[in-house]
């Protein structure tokens, strides 16, 4: 990143920027971090089409510290032509990135990362084969795009396609939001000759559920979130009703006017969280005083993103009788229930 561009970038952001070209992962762990949540599972060995798994959720018990710390960073005064200063300020505010996933992992903690493990596992139930890269799973750069910095996004856009390639990958199934717009749309003007098939989880789940194949341990009245990227940005707005209408026991209940194309946006994303946290904390909880009105019993969303900002609305609301869970993890619950 140029020195002038560092003048337009917030310091927190700059980190994350400064995390996916030096580690190829937005929190800047070590490439042995990365991964963790597959140990057991055995993925097809063809490796034309993967599952592509993406830092949200592999990453999402450490998010939470992350949001803290670019945000605090943010309110720091500090010099933005030293990226030393940069790199230095996990530690300048006591926060061990590495140390808290390293935490996690001591106490069997995956947090979202368990989404993962259901959404492979649903695949497998509706008969989809999927390979994994693995370690070798490269970052998308999405928020390199959604900074400004266009030239160090066509750069890793380049370096992304380039591995694929080396894997004979043809097809993508992602499952982050973010990760699935950058591959699917972003790449194809940065990278010359980028023909790689992507599509999202949900289009596959959509495409191949049933009635019948899928039931709810019990009654429940669900409420579907949708994440800006799945809706407004690629349009993937009746697949998820589709797919909860398929499951037995699940009622699905929206809000009167705020749902699909025209849903709250939850306050995250984009870095919105980070540069504007008390309006993004509000939008959360707007979000889920529309949601809970509807008289949901579970809240579901697909995006690590909505999972924390929703969440985190919950709680400052108290409404610790409603569930909020990725729409995998209604799926993985109702497989073989009946």
């Amino acid at each position: 990143m140029k020195k002038n561009e560092r003048n337009l970038v917030p310091p927190g952001l700059s980190y994350i920027a400064d995390n996916i070209g030096s580690r190829d992962n937005i929190l800047g762990l070590p490439v042995e971090a990365r991964a963790k949540w597959a140990e057991g599972i055995e993925f097809s060995r063809d490796k034309s089409t993967i599952f592509f798994a993406g830092c949200g959720y592999q990453y999402s018990s450490m998010l939470e510290p992350l949001v803290t710390l670019v945000r605090t960073a943010d309110r720091m005064s500090i010099d933005p032509d030293l990226p030393v200063v940069l790199a230095g300020i996990p530690k300048k505010m006591g926060v061990d990135v590495a140390g808290i996933y390293t935490k996690v992992l001591a106490h069997g903690d995956g947090g979202d990362s368990g989404v993962l493990r259901d959404a492979v596992g649903v695949l497998k139930y509706l008969g989809i084969s999927v390979g994994y890269l693995g370690v070798e799973e490269p970052c998308c750069g999405a928020p390199l795009y959604h900074m400004g910095l266009r030239r160090e996004f066509a750069v890793n856009a380049g370096k992304t396609v380039d591995r694929f390639r080396s894997h004979g990958v043809r097809k993508i199934v992602s499952i982050v939001p973010s990760c699935t717009h950058a591959l699917r749309t972003l790449f194809a003007p940065a990278v010359p000759g980028y023909d790689i098939e992507v599509r999202h989880f949900i289009e596959e789940v959509a495409d191949k559920i049933r009635p019948g194949q899928f039931h709810y341990p019990h009654n429940v009245k669900v409420a579907y979130h949708d994440p800006c990227q799945l809706g407004r940005y690629m349009g993937l707005i009746e697949q998820p009703r589709r797919i909860l209408r398929a499951v037995e026991n699940v009622e699905l209940t929206e809000p009167e006017w705020t749902s699909g194309e025209w849903s709250t946006c939850c306050g995250g994303g984009g870095g919105f969280e980070v540069v504007f946290p008390d309006m993004s904390q509000m939008l959360a909880e707007g979000r889920i005083r529309e949601l809970a009105d509807t008289g949901a019993d579970v809240i579901a969303t697909q995006c690590p993103g909505c999972l924390m900002q929703l969440k985190s609305g919950l709680k400052a609301l108290k409404k610790d009788k409603i569930e909020v869970i990725d729409l995998a993890t209604l799926l993985a619950r109702s497989m073989n229930t009946k």
